[in-house]
């Protein structure tokens, strides 16, 4: 952990959240994650060191818990009262990134493995029908991750990359950039689908509610700065 040597609050809150990955694992946990498994799928770019160490250091700063899950392997992470109330830190930097950090994406960024496990934790089960409901999502710009399955039943969504053999109810088609730029709001999903830039295969009540159960992320409504030319 950094020191800075400094009295200032924001000196001090930095040394403690200022690590790499540091502020997205409470991002992760404020969204819901609580395995070291869920928490991997939400940074799928971190090693499980990296990971492992950053765990112990938030929780020797006493912003989470580690707690053994009774009957299974593995624990459960959950954030402290001081993790809880990072919620409004996390809120803001989503709003200022949303309008001042995001002028330039390297290619890397355009990651289809985060953008998928966002799109899973945020699906509207209430808008899809009663039962199982198979979604594919297909990518044809990539070679590798280009397909996608959601698995969507009344309480739970199984997010596959491989062909979990199950009939597949509605197929949604697109470049990979695109529905990322759709899901955080820089492309118009009407738009994309008015020119069919996305595309939409399969049964009717679930492709014609598509936009009901596919909401679009959160900080898709963020207002964009308007810079002077």
């Amino acid at each position: 952990m950094k020191k800075y040597g400094q009295f200032c609050p924001i000196a001090k809150a930095t040394e403690i959240l200022g690590d790499s990955w540091s502020i997205l694992i409470v991002r992760e946990l404020l969204l819901g994650s609580s395995r070291f498994s869920s928490l991997q799928k939400g940074l799928p770019r971190i090693s499980p060191t990296v990971l492992n160490t950053r765990l112990k250091d938030l929780e020797a700063s006493g912003i989470l818990i580690k707690r053994p899950i009774s009957g299974q392997r593995g624990h459960d992470y959950r954030l402290t009262a001081a993790g809880k109330e990072l919620s409004s830190v996390v809120d803001a930097l989503a709003v200022w990134g949303m309008r001042w950090a995001r002028d330039e994406m390297d290619d890397d960024d355009w990651d289809v493995t985060f953008l998928m496990f966002d799109v899973q934790r945020n699906i509207v089960l209430d808008e899809l029908p009663d039962g199982e409901t198979v979604i594919c999502f297909q990518y044809p710009d990539l070679d590798e991750f280009g397909t996608w399955w959601l698995v969507c039943t009344k309480n739970d969504i199984d997010l596959c990359y491989q062909d979990p053999g199950k009939d597949v109810n509605a197929y949604v088609t697109a470049q990979s950039r695109l529905m990322t730029e759709v899901w955080m709001g820089d492309v118009s999903l009407s738009a994309a689908l008015k020119d069919e830039r996305i595309k939409l295969f399969g049964e009717n009540a679930v492709c014609r509610r598509f936009s009901k159960w596919f909401p679009l992320s959160e900080a898709a409504v963020v207002p964009r700065p308007e810079v002077s030319r």
